[in-house]
C-alpha cells in the first residue's frame, strides 16, 4: 500500500495503518502515536479556513476566507493553506528559509508573520499536483465532512481510554 492524504493535501499516511479493508478509519488505538495525533487533528481542520485568507480578512471577514485545501508542519502548528495561497507557503519553505523550520511548530507563526509583512511567492511561481493512481486509494471524505468512524469511536471512549490516547481532543466537536 502507499502514502496517501486524507482530506487535505499535506500530510501523508500509510494507507494501510488508516484505513482497515472496507475503507473506514481504524480503530485510534491501533495506529502509532504521530498517526493517531495527525488523523485527531487532521479531523479538527477540516473544513477549516486558509490561513493565508484569514491573515487578509480576519474574524470581520471570515466569509471571505477559502476553505482550506492542504496542510503542512505539525500538528498544533499546522499552516492551513487554500488553493490560492499555496504556492505563497511551498515558496516560503523552500525559498525563503521555511525549510530551517521542518518539523517544529514554529514553523506556523514564522509563516504567519512573513506572510502578514506582504511576502508572497513570485509571479509564475506555480505547484504541480503528482498523483500516482488515484483511482486505487478509498475515497478521501470531504473536507467540510468528518473522518467516517473517527468521531463515533472517540464519542464511544470512555475517559481512562482518552486519557491512554494522550491526544488534545479540544478542537473536535464531541460531546
Amino acid at each position: 500500500m502507499g502514502k496517501v492524504s486524507i482530506g487535505l493535501r499535506g500530510w501523508r499516511f500509510d494507507e494501510d495503518a488508516v484505513f482497515d479493508a472496507d475503507g473506514r478509519i481504524r480503530p485510534l488505538g491501533n495506529m502509532d502515536e504521530d498517526t493517531r495525533e495527525r488523523i485527531v487533528r487532521l479531523s479538527a481542520m477540516m473544513g477549516e479556513p486558509c490561513d493565508a485568507c484569514y491573515l487578509v480578512h480576519g474574524d470581520e471577514d471570515i466569509e471571505r476566507c477559502n476553505p482550506a485545501q492542504a496542510i503542512y508542519g505539525e500538528p498544533l502548528g499546522e499552516v492551513l493553506l487554500c488553493d490560492d495561497h499555496e504556492a505563497d507557503f511551498v515558496y516560503w519553505f523552500q525559498e525563503e528559509g521555511g525549510k530551517r523550520l521542518a518539523g517544529e511548530r514554529e514553523l506556523q507563526g514564522a509563516f504567519h508573520d512573513w506572510f502578514a509583512d506582504g511576502g508572497r511567492s513570485p509571479e509564475g511561481f506555480e505547484l504541480e499536483h503528482v498523483e500516482e493512481d488515484p483511482d486505487s486509494v478509498p475515497e478521501a471524505p470531504d473536507p467540510d465532512d468528518e473522518l467516517p468512524g473517527l468521531e463515533e469511536e472517540i464519542e464511544e471512549m470512555d475517559d481512562e481510554e482518552l486519557d491512554a490516547l494522550d491526544l488534545d481532543l479540544t478542537d473536535l466537536d464531541i460531546e
